[in-house]
């Protein structure tokens, strides 16, 4: 049977944190839903997979290898697997779409 989702009918963030939903995922594939509130860096990744993410609503600033991106509603970019990256800041209703694969 088919489930219909909302996207955007998700809990929010506190201040200071992110919430991570997997909203698909396989062999190959983990597509996961963001919702961040950073006024203060958030982790350094690493990651062993890479990713491509999308910032459907909000504003954000990433840092990937040393170079600050400011990105708004509708911005994407591919950050490679083992590429250093965080997140600065976010606005308080920042939603991402995070694509993974190895």
């Amino acid at each position: 049977m088919t489930h219909l989702y909302n996207l955007y009918n998700q809990e929010e963030p506190n201040e200071n944190s992110e919430i991570f939903s997997t909203l698909f995922q396989n062999d190959f594939v983990r597509v996961e839903s963001i919702r961040s509130w950073l006024k203060a860096p958030g982790e350094l990744y690493d990651q062993e997979q890479d990713e491509w993410v999308m910032l459907l609503k909000g504003k954000a600033e990433l840092e990937i290898n040393n170079r600050i991106l400011k990105l708004k509603s509708g911005d994407y970019c591919f950050i490679p697997k083992h590429t250093l990256h965080r997140v600065l800041s976010t606005s308080k209703d920042t939603l991402w779409l995070g694509v993974f694969s190895s």
